[in-house]
């Protein structure tokens, strides 16, 4: 027995991963690897957790809501902009962010070598190039200077001195990223397992809002031109048609976050969205209206609600108020636990996906069509092309022919054009985790939320750098105030 155990027996290669030296071989691997670097968008750091925290409840549009002092305190600390550097939501929204860039920088080393076919191996690059602009233009907008990082780590020395790159660099790598995506990424449409990649049409208008973002008015109309007329997309005649299950990836959607449910239970990292349980009607019902019974966050705030035009149907689309009836008959409360005003938040609703269970198959758009009409619109002005932009949106709005002008529309004496743009841009994207961004961009972040009686601070423009990342690379400097 003991001659018969060499040393070889001893020497054994892990069973639950692939040494990264072994997997980047077929063109399968390359498939798999490409479509890892989506997987961080579904998780708590991204959309499923972090982003509705920064993007609504930290904005005007929503407040925390929940069950008390002690319910959501990583929230309430965002909501109260009382949050530091160990807030639990901005440090996952940073280490999610790097890591899908440091899964994209793997399919942009190891891809190209590859023997596979020349248009999917193209294609898969333009994908990973789409998605670390992505994860960059959170990271960036949020923080501001951040380390910008496009290979690799070959050891740990090589991340443990990183600094911070300045935002300047950081857009101009994103700009470099989305371009060749442009180039590399098919038009779609996709089909079978490969709906929700992200397309062309995809890296263009992103590239619109990142041109924007960085006030450059004449490239992002020219992108935004680009979408409007080449990418066959078209606005649903019903708003509403967007928040369906049925209608994923339809016809407006030019990328979105994908959810499937009955393959986990109570986590914020599984396939499934925790959207539904966590913003339904906190314990409502009998049965309750959603599955868990609903914790009742991110509530509509009433100046918010209250700001809807007389006749617009997206109010009803997006927000629950009293006396509106749910699937089953049940009618919204008056108020609820931390909900005074009895609002919350249809746009993402589902009802009862399964018992005893978060996860909600409902997508999250991250563009629509509808918005490159807005970007257009903010980027050439009170011109022909953009009063006919808006007046799309805001005609599809009132239930009425997108194409035919109505006495819903702008007109060149609107005042304050670029402020019903954006105001446009509020009631268009709500509760779909953008708010926030558009305050900042536009400088009326702090007037704003101040005028909420918010205790906001000039340096809150941009989050902390999570004091963990801090600890182990003591080069990454603070943001001011925190």
């Amino acid at each position: 027995m003991l001659s018969g155990c060499g040393k070889d027996f001893l020497e054994l290669q892990p069973r639950n991963a692939v040494p990264t030296e072994n997997f980047y071989q077929t063109q399968t691997d390359a498939l798999q690897a490409t479509t890892s670097v989506y997987s961080q968008l579904s998780q708590n750091g991204m959309f499923n957790y972090s982003l509705w925290g920064i993007g609504d409840v930290m904005s005007d549009n929503s407040f925390l809501g929940g069950g008390g002092a002690a319910d959501g305190v990583e929230f309430q600390q965002l909501d109260n902009f009382t949050y530091t550097s160990t807030n639990p939501l901005t440090t996952s929204h940073w280490q999610r962010a790097y890591l899908g860039i440091g899964q994209a920088n793997q399919v942009l080393a190891r891809v190209p070598a590859i023997e596979m076919d020349a248009a999917l191996k193209n294609r898969c690059l333009g994908e990973a190039e789409f998605l670390r602009a992505l994860y960059y233009f959170y990271l960036v907008r949020g923080f501001g200077d951040v380390p910008l990082v496009t290979t690799p780590a070959q050891s740990t020395a090589d991340v443990a001195n990183l600094t911070r790159t300045p935002v300047a660099q950081v857009y101009t790598q994103i700009v470099v990223d989305l371009t060749d995506a442009i180039a590399k990424l098919p038009a779609g449409p996709y089909t079978g397992d490969d709906v929700g990649r992200a397309t062309k049409w995809s890296a263009t208008a992103l590239l619109a809002k990142v041109y924007l973002t960085q006030g450059d008015m004449a490239n992002a109309a020219t992108q935004a031109r680009a979408v409007i007329n080449g990418s066959g997309k078209s606005l649903w005649a019903n708003y509403a048609d967007n928040f369906k299950v049925e209608n994923e990836n339809g016809q407006e959607s030019l990328f979105e976050v994908q959810f499937k449910n009955g393959l986990s239970s109570y986590t914020t990292d599984g396939p499934g969205s925790v959207m539904n349980e966590f913003w339904g009607a906190r314990f409502f019902g009998s049965p309750y209206v959603v599955s868990s019974g609903g914790y009742g966050f991110n509530i509509p705030e009433k100046e918010f609600v209250d700001g809807y035009e007389a006749g617009d149907l997206r109010k009803a689309a997006t927000v629950f108020v009293p006396g509106d009836k749910y699937p089953d008959g049940q009618v919204q409360p008056n108020e609820l636990v931390g909900d005074p005003f009895g609002f919350n938040i249809r746009k993402f609703f589902v009802g009862t996906v399964n018992v005893n269970n978060w996860d909600s198959p409902l997508n999250v758009p991250v563009l629509r069509l509808s918005e490159v009409y807005l970007i257009l619109a903010e980027a050439v002005g009170a011109t022909p092309e953009g009063l006919e932009a808006i007046n799309k949106v805001r005609r599809r709005a009132f239930g009425l022919p997108i194409n035919t002008p109505s006495a819903r529309d702008l007109t060149a004496a609107t005042p304050n054009f670029k402020e019903a743009v954006w105001r446009e841009r509020r009631y268009e994207l709500a509760f779909e985790m953008d708010r926030w961004y558009d305050l900042k961009r536009t400088g009326t972040l702090v007037s704003t939320m101040r005028a909420k009686g918010k205790t906001i601070q000039d340096f809150n423009v941009l989050l902390p750098i999570p004091q963990s990342e801090r600890n182990v690379n003591p080069n990454l400097t603070q943001n001011p105030g925190y």
